[in-house]
């Protein structure tokens, strides 16, 4: 039996040993000194390869063989290149701030910001979600635009702030359909208003204004849903949800909508009409 039991025991410290071994991580690098030029050129080879969590720690490891020379301050910044390659998000963010923070007057830097504003835009969820990430992704391409605006990096960056509001607006047209779904009028509207006044050159206007209408028809407030309809019309007279708000009115004997005394063609027409309207 005291065989038997030793046996065992040796068994487990064996499969013990072998799964520390296989959940190691494979990033971590053995400490060897060379020099950090031949660092560099392997951890680059890595990158080529397709190795980028291995590339990243031995990126890593120049830094920590030759703290101050040049490789390290280039390869602060690869590591986080590589990891943002991995998908490894967190990482990439750490480390291109920690570049920012280190050495923030570098031609490098305009890069850091961007790889941040980056890997925060590439973690962007659908409508249905929390957009806490999306507006931290808002906040760093508006970084990248106001720090470096004749960039290469910031013509990237307006294009995805672009993009980046539209999908708020599309999370406030989300929460307000579903509360227009179940009769919370005022709710729905202060959500579309939201999309209009904040989110005004987004692609959701045109939906958010016929919204307010069906909302303000619900309500019995006919002559609020005749005006808005007047400023989508006015501003988007071939849209179809302008046609849906003039067949709503027309089915409910509502007046069709007029200018109000105002030119569609008149700069500032929208925000101004919609000042009289909400403000």
């Amino acid at each position: 039996m005291a065989v038997a039991f030793r046996l065992i025991l040796i068994i487990a410290i064996a499969f013990a040993a072998a799964s520390c071994q296989r959940n190691r991580p494979t990033e971590r690098v053995a400490y060897v000194e060379r020099p950090a030029e031949t660092i560099y050129t392997d951890a680059f080879q890595m990158m080529e390869n397709r190795r980028y969590m291995q590339a990243a720690a031995m990126f890593e490891e120049v830094e920590r063989q030759h703290p101050y020379s040049e490789w390290a301050r280039r390869a602060m910044l690869m590591s986080a290149f590589a990891n943002y390659q991995a998908r490894r998000y967190e990482q990439a963010i750490s480390g291109a701030q920690r570049y920012i923070n280190l050495h923030p007057g570098s031609r490098s830097a305009a890069y850091a910001y961007y790889l941040v504003a980056i890997c925060h835009y590439e973690q962007i969820m659908d409508v249905g979600r929390d957009q806490r990430t999306t507006e931290q992704a808002l906040d760093a391409l508006r970084q990248v635009v106001r720090r470096y605006p004749n960039s290469r990096y910031a013509q990237d960056a307006r294009l995805k702030i672009d993009m980046t509001l539209d999908h708020l607006a599309g999370k406030e047209m989300d929460v307000g359909r579903w509360y227009l779904r179940r009769n919370h009028h005022v709710a729905a509207i202060n959500r579309f208003r939201t999309v209009i006044e904040t989110y005004q050159t987004t692609s959701h206007t045109p939906e958010a204004l016929h919204r307010i209408v069906e909302a303000y028809v619900a309500m019995g407030i006919d002559e609020e849903a005749r005006r808005v309809a007047a400023v989508l019309g006015h501003n988007f007279p071939g849209s179809t949800w302008y046609e849906d708000s003039y067949t709503l009115l027309t089915r409910e004997g509502i007046a069709a909508p007029d200018a109000e005394g105002l030119e569609r063609g008149e700069p500032g027409y929208l925000r101004r009409a919609l000042t009289r309207l909400f403000g």
